[in-house]
């Protein structure tokens, strides 16, 4: 019987934890590394809850990538016995030629995916709370819902470690260096070789990878939490739900039934020069966007919000993540740049990591994400 591979995961946040997941449950020697700990706020993965969907805005090709993590969704559900995700749906919004909406269409058509259409007329009778302007379009998709991301972390690095992975918290790698076929792992205690290493560090990719052939570009974003002033948002459906444009919003009824969050897209988050120092404090002008949309879209939203979070995401030219060997050294395996849309594909991406790191290559269609021979600055 071959030796089983030791194999370091670098980051054991959103990707990482569920790599260190498949990893061990794939029988290999896993050790994990966190500059803090798994499920922290202080990177990309807070906020409670993030969106989960079948039906794509940025790619179709993204479908069957999301149809194995939702497989792995319920796998990781069974065998944790926690509530990770649940499903309550996500209406999609925004004006009918937009490309967006377009390519939501689409990869429904394409994939086969359980949805409906909504005119104005039926969102204003089952989703009064939110309002359409002439032109829009709203695609219901029922495969869709909400996860827990701190909660999902904490349970899949749990697992991982039931597994027989070893996970060094608040131990930050300060480099990987190429040692024979593998590679050494060097943090503040010293040094360990590794068959291979999946690096997962969101966004201290730069930091640690400054050779990196390709930008992440990291940014600050703001959640923010308002209170219904009417019933309308705890009813019998409760979707989650993105706006397309003219602003890129989302937002999800807290399952709590007290708030709603709200998000927005890269085009007005700030940039992050250095992810050691990130400002979290919120600013008033900074929230003129959200009341604006408030006040165009959901008004019956309280304008005053009762929380406030700030978090990193990083994102490459394309929005399409950095996933495959690092170039000039195939035992690294790079997981970065999801560009805002990763968390519900992570089981998937930490299975593809597994392969990768295990066989050297996968069977899942990542050709469009892959770092072998990618052109993009």
């Amino acid at each position: 019987m071959p030796a089983r591979k030791r194999v370091a995961v670098v980051g054991v946040g959103t990707m990482g934890s569920q790599a260190a997941w498949r990893l061990a449950a794939r029988g290999a020697e896993v050790v994990g590394y966190d500059r803090f700990a798994p499920g922290h706020d202080r990177s990309a993965a807070g906020g409670e809850t993030r969106i989960f969907r079948s039906a794509h805005f940025e790619d179709s090709r993204y479908v069957p990538l999301l149809k194995h993590a939702d497989a792995l969704w319920e796998e990781l559900q069974r065998e944790t016995g926690r509530e990770l995700r649940r499903l309550t749906g996500c209406l999609l919004m925004g004006p009918a030629e937009h490309h967006q909406m377009r390519t939501v269409l689409e990869s429904i058509a394409e994939h086969g995916l359980d949805h409906e259409v909504l005119d104005a007329e039926l969102l204003a009778k089952r989703f009064g709370q939110f309002r359409l302007e002439e032109g829009d379009a709203a695609v219901l998709d029922r495969r869709a819902g909400f996860i827990r991301p701190e909660l999902t972390i904490q349970s899949a690095v749990r697992h991982a470690e039931e597994l027989g992975a070893r996970i060094h918290r608040y131990t930050p790698v300060r480099t990987i260096t190429p040692s024979g076929s593998g590679v050494e792992v060097h943090t503040n205690a010293g040094a360990e070789k590794f068959d291979a290493a999946v690096v997962t560090v969101g966004p201290w990719v730069n930091d640690l990878l400054p050779d990196l052939p390709w930008e992440v570009d990291i940014r600050r974003l703001i959640n923010a939490w308002y209170v219904p002033t009417t019933d309308a948002w705890f009813g019998d459906e409760r979707p989650a739900f993105i706006r397309t444009a003219p602003t890129h919003c989302y937002g999800l009824p807290s399952p709590d039934g007290v708030s709603v969050k709200l998000g927005l897209s890269r085009a007005v988050h700030l940039p992050v020069d250095d992810p050691n120092r990130l400002n979290r404090t919120v600013e008033p002008h900074e929230l003129e966007i959200f009341t604006q949309l408030i006040e165009q879209y959901m008004p019956d939203l309280h304008p005053d919000p009762i929380r406030l979070s700030v978090f990193m995401e990083g994102y490459t030219e394309s929005s399409r993540p950095l996933v495959g060997p690092l170039p000039g050294n195939d035992a690294v395996v790079l997981l970065a740049g999801f560009s805002g849309h990763g968390f519900k594909l992570s089981p998937a991406m930490g299975d593809i990591a597994a392969d990768l790191a295990l066989d050297g290559a996968t069977p899942r269609p990542i050709e469009f994400l892959s770092t072998v021979n990618r052109t993009e600055a």
